[in-house]
């Protein structure tokens, strides 16, 4: 069963910086592309940050490139995102993202809240 399990929200002031995580489970977790979505509200979910298996070649949406890292430990089956120069507009909740036998599985979120 895949489980994917986020951590390391919370609240920051503009210009902060946060790390999240993602324990992955229930699936060989070096075989598979891992991303980061995130959501306000009722919005659509975008992808933040796209790392293939080996983590080369990481993808970007253009709003957080140069501010935003995306790596994974293919060892200890954990995905990350280091965020730093945060904004109000960073603000959301951030989903781990797994593409595996045809079906996206997500976990259950974290809230990032950036605000003075």
């Amino acid at each position: 069963q895949v489980q994917l399990v986020e951590s390391g929200g919370g609240l920051v002031q503009p210009g902060g910086s946060l790390r999240l995580s993602c324990a992955a489970s229930g699936f060989t977790f070096g075989l598979y592309a891992m991303s980061w979505y995130r959501q306000v509200s009722e919005k659509e979910r975008e992808r933040v940050a796209f790392i293939p298996r080996r983590g080369s070649n990481t993808d970007y949406i253009d709003s957080v490139k140069g501010r935003f890292t995306i790596s994974r430990d293919n060892g200890k089956n954990t995905v990350s995102l280091q965020m730093n120069s945060l904004k109000p507009e960073d603000t959301a909740v951030y989903y781990c993202n797994v593409w595996f036998q045809s079906m996206d599985y997500w976990g259950k979120g974290t809230l990032v809240t950036v605000s003075s």
